[in-house]
C-alpha cells in the first residue's frame, strides 16, 4: 500500500511537471482594449481603436469614442501597442506528437494506406507543451492533420487552451486529407538503384487506384448498408459538400491531374496542399475556385534553374492571381517550426504582399479556407473574440511581444516552458 502511495506520488508530479498551463476561465467582465493600432485582419487598420467584447463575442470595433459609456468593464490600455486576430496555422501535427522518439506519445498516423474513418481529434493532446509553446507568438488555432498513406484521414479545428479535445474543438472533421501521387521519385540506393530522382513509372497506376477506390466508396454510399464499411462511408461527406478536400501535391502535372480527379469523382470543395507549382496553373486553380495552403515560406528553390526566391515570393504570385492562400509550415520539425508561422507571412512582405495581405495569409484567409470565418479569423462586430495585444509588429520577431492574449474572450496564459526558462536564465546572466 505504502508502494503505491509513493507511485501515485510520483505520477501526480510528473503530470505536474509536465502539464500544460492551466486553461483560462470564461469572461467574466465586458473588456475594452483602449487606443491599440487595430489590425483587423481584413484588410483594414484602425490607427486608434476601440475593441469591446463580452462573453467571449466582439461588440464593438472602431476608432476611439469618449462617448462610450465604458463604466463597470475591464480597461485595457494599449496605446502604443498593435491588435491582431489570433493566428491560424492550417496542415498541423501539433498535440499528434510529443517526443518523436518515443512511440508511445506519436499518434501522427495510423497503420495501411487507406485511412478516411480515422479522427485526428480524439487523439490531440492539449496538456502537450509544444502546443503551449505556440501561444506567446499569437499563434492561438490549428487545423490538426493526420499523416501517412494514401488517404491519411479527417482533421479538426481547435484552439490552444482547453482541458481536453473536447473543449478544445471549434470544426470537428472539417477535412477529408489525401497525399497524391508524386510523379518523381528517388531511387533506393541500398538496393543497389542510382539514387538521384527519376520518374516514378508507378504513377498512373497509382492514381487509377484512387480512382477506383473512390468508386467503389461512392457506389458503396449509394446502395449498401451504413454501417458496414466504415472507410467508405468516411469519404461520403465529400460527395455532399460536407467535409472539404485537401490534396497534398507539389508538382505542376500532379495539381492538374488532382483538380482533373476531383472535378469526376464530384468533390465538392477542394484545397491544394504544398502547392509548389501551383503558380503554373492558376488559370485552372482560379477557375474551379480552389484554394491553397502554401507551404512553408523559409526553403530553397527545389530545382537548380528556379529563381533563387522562389519560395519566398510563391504568395506573391498565388495571391496577384486571385488565389485564396494560406501558409502552412509542414515539413521537417513542423511542430516546432509552426511557433515561426508570423514570421513566415511577415516574409512574404519583403517579397511584394503588403503587411495587410500577409496578416490575411495566417488569419482570415485561413479561416475561411478551414471554414470558420464566421467566428474566427478577423476582429469584427459578432466573432469570436480570439486575438492578442502585441508591444511590436506581429509579423517580425524582433519586435513581437505579447503582452495579452484572449481566446474566445478567455483571458489566456502566456507561459510556456520555454518562457519559464528564459526568464530563469535571463535572472542567472542578466548585466549587474
Amino acid at each position: 500500500m505504502k508502494t503505491l502511495a509513493i507511485n501515485i506520488t510520483i505520477l501526480l508530479s510528473v503530470c505536474m511537471l509536465y502539464a500544460q498551463q492551466t486553461p483560462a476561465p470564461a469572461q467574466q467582465y465586458r473588456i475594452a482594449i483602449n487606443g491599440a493600432k487595430a489590425h483587423l485582419g481584413n484588410g483594414a487598420v484602425i490607427e486608434n481603436s476601440l475593441i469591446i467584447f463580452e462573453n467571449g463575442i466582439i461588440e464593438y470595433v472602431g476608432a476611439m469614442n469618449a462617448s462610450i459609456d465604458r463604466s463597470g468593464m475591464e480597461i485595457i490600455d494599449a496605446r502604443g501597442q498593435n491588435v491582431y486576430p489570433g493566428f491560424i496555422i492550417p496542415n498541423s501535427t501539433l498535440g499528434l506528437v510529443e517526443i518523436d522518439a518515443v512511440r508511445a506519445s506519436d499518434d501522427v498516423s495510423e497503420i495501411g494506406m487507406w485511412n478516411p474513418h480515422i479522427r485526428s481529434l480524439i487523439a490531440y493532446n492539449t496538456e502537450s507543451r509544444v502546443v503551449e509553446s505556440m501561444r506567446p507568438n499569437g499563434v492561438l488555432i490549428g487545423q490538426i492533420t493526420p499523416r501517412g498513406g494514401v488517404l491519411s484521414g479527417k482533421s479538426s479545428v481547435v484552439q490552444f487552451d482547453a482541458w481536453n479535445w473536447e473543449d478544445a474543438v471549434i470544426k470537428s472533421d472539417d477535412g477529408m486529407h489525401m497525399n497524391w501521387p508524386e510523379i518523381f521519385a528517388y531511387g533506393h540506393q541500398h538496393r543497389g538503384g542510382n539514387p538521384g530522382l527519376k520518374i516514378n513509372e508507378d504513377y498512373n497506376k497509382e492514381v487509377a487506384e484512387i480512382e477506383t477506390y473512390f468508386k467503389n466508396a461512392k457506389a458503396h454510399n449509394t446502395f449498401a448498408e451504413k454501417g458496414v464499411h466504415l472507410p467508405y462511408e468516411a469519404l461520403n461527406g465529400l460527395f455532399l459538400g460536407t467535409t472539404k478536400l485537401f490534396i497534398h501535391v507539389n508538382d505542376e502535372k500532379g495539381i492538374v491531374d488532382a483538380v482533373s480527379f476531383a472535378k469526376a469523382q464530384g468533390v465538392k470543395a477542394l484545397t491544394i496542399v504544398g502547392a509548389y507549382e501551383a503558380y503554373k496553373v492558376t488559370e485552372l486553380l482560379k477557375e474551379n475556385n480552389i484554394s491553397v495552403l502554401l507551404q512553408r515560406v523559409h526553403l530553397r528553390p527545389n530545382k537548380s534553374d528556379e529563381d533563387y526566391d522562389l519560395p519566398y515570393k510563391l504568395a506573391k504570385l498565388l495571391i496577384d492571381a486571385g488565389l485564396t492562400v494560406a501558409l502552412e509550415a509542414s515539413g521537417d520539425m513542423e511542430r516546432m517550426n509552426s511557433r515561426n508561422l508570423p514570421f513566415y507571412a511577415g516574409t512574404t512582405v519583403g517579397c511584394g504582399l503588403s503587411k495587410a495581405q500577409a496578416l490575411q495569409l495566417i488569419t482570415l484567409n485561413a479561416a475561411k479556407i478551414l471554414g470558420i470565418d464566421k467566428q474566427y479569423g478577423s476582429i469584427e462586430v459578432g466573432k469570436s473574440a480570439t486575438l492578442f495585444i502585441s508591444e511590436g509588429d506581429a509579423l517580425d520577431m524582433r519586435s513581437n511581444n505579447l503582452t495579452r492574449a484572449f481566446i474566445d474572450g478567455r483571458n489566456i496564459s502566456l507561459n510556456s516552458h520555454q518562457t519559464k526558462l528564459w526568464k530563469r536564465y535571463s535572472d542567472k546572466y542578466k548585466t549587474p
